[in-house]
């Protein structure tokens, strides 16, 4: 710029006068944009429906368990179906404590009435799964030998608790069979493997969990069973 103010740039007229500058971007023509709005429109909408669908997921979970409750009181009566489906979740549990101790990524229990339960987890090698098989029954025997204690105190020999504690037991034995979908079939099968591919050490720590397991359910069986006078 010359001392008149007048701008002095290649390419422009050596008297043209300098434009103002703006303090404000103008406004350019241009299409809507409609991906925005209906961004703006459906995305709460979106965002609700996912919401909804993961709680419907989640009592469709907890409701299996309801569904269980119902169909053993159509048996025996709420009450013990009530201790039923504890023992039963509390079994799962001990699955689902050590899959996710092992990061095998356990799922939430679902029940299956008349049938139990089952946790779903990705599978590992021999030496976890036989981990994960014996936790269900480890835990679900200490619920049924609490409950053994809480009935041993009762005046009544003959008591819900006693019942409760005695059919744990069965329960988790009754699991320990070693073959087919049962946990100790899948303790079993693991320890094959262990044995044949070289892990004697821990093939013969399965079968020792396995035995020790089935042994001391055995026990309390014989701990809290009630001598029946009339069916």
């Amino acid at each position: 710029m010359d001392r008149k103010g007048i701008v002095n740039e290649p390419g422009r007229n050596e008297w043209e006068p300098e434009e103002p500058q703006r303090d404000y971007e103008p406004i350019h023509p241009g299409g809507t944009d409609w991906r925005g709005r209906l961004s703006k429109i459906f995305g709460p909408v979106i965002a609700v429906v996912l919401a909804l669908a993961k709680f419907s997921f989640v009592l469709v979970k907890f409701g299996s368990i309801f569904i269980a409750v119902a169909a053993y009181a159509l048996i025996w009566g709420w009450k013990f179906a009530v201790g039923v489906v504890v023992l039963i979740l509390l079994h799962e549990t001990g699955h689902y404590i050590e899959a996710k101790r092992e990061g095998l990524n356990p799922r939430l229990p679902v029940f299956v009435p008349f049938l139990g339960a089952y946790v779903a987890y990705t599978r590992g090698h021999p030496w976890q799964t036989v981990r994960v098989a014996i936790a269900g029954p480890i835990l679900g025997g200490a619920a049924a030998f609490v409950l053994y204690l809480i009935g041993k105190g009762q005046a009544d020999p003959h008591n819900l608790w006693l019942a409760l504690a005695y059919f744990g037991f069965f329960l988790n034995l009754f699991n320990m069979l070693p073959f087919g979908f049962f946990d100790g079939g899948a303790v079993w099968r693991s320890a094959r493997y262990l044995r044949l591919g070289g892990g004697g050490n821990l093939a013969f720590a399965s079968y020792a969990l396995y035995f020790a397991t089935a042994a001391m359910l055995v026990l309390g069986m014989v701990a809290s069973h009630i001598p029946q006078d009339r069916l």
